[in-house]
């Protein structure tokens, strides 16, 4: 035991020894990663450094950073971008599906802001605030007059939930103050879900957000409970958004653990995503419409039924975004998309587009579509497709650019081809609809909905008040051809239809004589 004493302190001094020599070498070996030496500032952070300290003007060098961020990104991919703090919440609200505010639409017009929409039984509407009702004042700071910007009404009216704001408004000739509870306000991914027949139902998605799925559902089972036997479910103009979303309404559609997307990237591992569950509807007819601005998630769920032979496309070729993003939150509240992955329809085609000429180039490919006429006449001959793959049906897919549809409809030149569409803005004319609406309130409430509507409203006097609206800012359209006339006319049909019964108005109407239904409506009953 004396002995043990003895020994234990040389012992303990032994061990300390060797663990400095150690130490001594590992840090002579590690040249880069010592743990307590600051890492070196790069020659980026210097120059901001001296910008800041010697430039001989006073200068926003937040502003310069956000511009070499910006432009470095420019040499990687066209979707990793980055994210001011001051654009963040507005970009993750549309993602997350909703946001705290009160729960109208607006628009200024000669320096006044008006109430064009009140959201049914949102916190404006429970207050008593009414389309037609002009904004005075947002709690003391005055709204009206010369300056006055969305961005601006916005920020006033947007806040904390259950927080208080009194608005000052005018109401035909009268003040009134009205105080209203701000609360969530939903930013639907659903614009639209009804039967187009006795038993074709129709779904229109505009993006995939953390509430889409639960909207799709609750659209689908209601569709069902109504009859419906067959899907047409509408796309286009789809941008993405969450990749889960679009995954989760595949498994609605598709069987057996089949495979809906898988994603690989250099740095990180291969992904897959599978059918889980029985799905609500995996039998029954399902048609998807697409065109040139459906992408990324919406290219995902199109590619998925279609390599599995579950859907028939229709429309014209996707966007071609086949990569995937993640989001990182920067030091400084702004944040970075990244793109770490990209994605694999089931046969494992890739449908991003090529981007090795640079972001303006690939920005410039949507345009050229339009200006070669494609959109219209398709590919006229010349081949737009990349690898093609054998489903098991044996229908032929393909790869290296966006979703082929199986049955191409071209875009109408007249529906966005006018005299008009230069000289006239779409401003002035959502500024008549609202006037008109107001004018003619109590004759078009009384309809009972958007297909009463459509089959009784007749658009006479809506074209005679046009045209002489029109004249007022030296526009003349009597002159425009009966075909154009026709669409234009079922255009501001259906947004009259909008401001009665909003996005679901509009597109029962609009619908009604969209080409791309009326082909699905048609394939359907084959």
């Amino acid at each position: 035991m004396k002995r043990l004493q003895v020994w234990l302190p040389l012992l303990f001094a032994i061990v300390m020894i060797i663990g400095m020599v150690i130490g001594f070498n590992l840090r002579e070996n590690t040249m880069t990663n010592n743990f307590f030496k600051l890492p070196r500032r790069t020659p980026l952070q210097e120059v901001l450094d001296l910008v800041k300290l010697k430039y001989v003007d006073a200068i926003n060098t937040d502003t310069l950073a956000d511009d070499a961020i910006e432009e470095m990104l420019t040499h990687l991919d066209p979707h990793s971008i980055y994210i001011p703090a001051s654009k963040l919440q507005e970009v993750n609200e549309d993602l997350q599906g909703n946001f705290e505010g009160i729960g109208v639409e607006f628009q200024i017009i000669d320096d006044t802001v008006h109430v064009t929409s009140v959201l049914p039984a949102g916190p404006s509407a429970v207050a008593g605030l009414q389309a037609g009702d002009k904004f005075l004042k947002v709690g003391d700071s005055a709204v009206a007059g010369n300056g006055i910007n969305s961005d601006r009404i916005k920020r006033l009216l947007r806040g904390p939930g259950k927080s208080q704001v009194r608005l000052t408004i005018l109401r035909a000739k009268e003040e009134k103050t009205i105080s209203v509870k701000r609360g969530t306000i939903p930013l639907p991914s659903l614009d639209a879900a009804y039967m187009l027949n006795e038993n074709i139902g129709y779904i229109r998605l505009n993006k995939f957000a953390e509430t889409t799925y639960e909207e799709f559902m609750q659209a689908l089972e209601e569709l069902q409970k109504n009859k419906m036997q067959k899907l047409v479910l509408d796309l286009r103009g789809n941008g993405g958004g969450i990749l889960q979303e679009a995954v989760q309404i595949a498994d609605e559609f598709l069987d057996d653990e089949k495979l809906i997307v898988y994603t690989q990237g250099d740095k990180v591992v291969k992904e897959t995503y599978k059918a889980k569950r029985e799905g609500l509807f995996e039998s029954g007819k399902l048609i998807v419409l697409v065109d040139e601005l459906s992408a990324s998630a919406s290219e995902v769920l199109a590619g998925a039924l279609q390599d599995w032979d579950r859907a028939t496309i229709i429309g014209r070729r996707s966007f071609g975004k086949g990569l995937v993003q993640e989001q990182y939150q920067l030091s400084d509240g702004s944040a970075l998309r990244l793109t770490v992955a990209r994605y694999y329809t089931p046969l494992g085609r890739s449908i991003q587009k090529p981007y090795r000429n640079g972001v303006d180039e690939y920005n410039k490919e949507l345009y050229e579509r339009f200006h070669n006429g494609e959109v219209m006449k398709g590919d006229s001959g010349k081949s737009i497709h990349g690898p093609a793959f054998k489903t098991k049906s044996g229908h032929l897919v393909y790869g290296g650019g966006g979703i082929a549809p199986d049955i191409f409809v071209g875009l109408d030149s007249s529906v966005f081809v006018s005299d008009i569409s230069d000289a006239y803005p779409d401003a002035r004319l959502n500024v008549f609809l609202y006037r008109y609406f107001l004018d003619h309130k109590e004759e078009l409430l009384h309809y009972s909905s958007p297909s009463a509507f459509n089959k009784e409203f007749k658009t006479e006097n809506l074209w005679e008040s046009l045209v002489a609206f029109t004249k007022k800012d030296t526009v003349d359209i009597s002159q425009l051809t009966a075909a154009y006339r026709s669409v234009f006319l079922q255009r501001l049909k259906a947004n009259l239809a909008r401001q009665i019964w909003r996005t679901e108005g509009f597109f029962e109407v609009w619908n009604s004589t969209d080409p791309l239904v009326k082909r699905a409506i048609s394939e359907m009953k084959k």
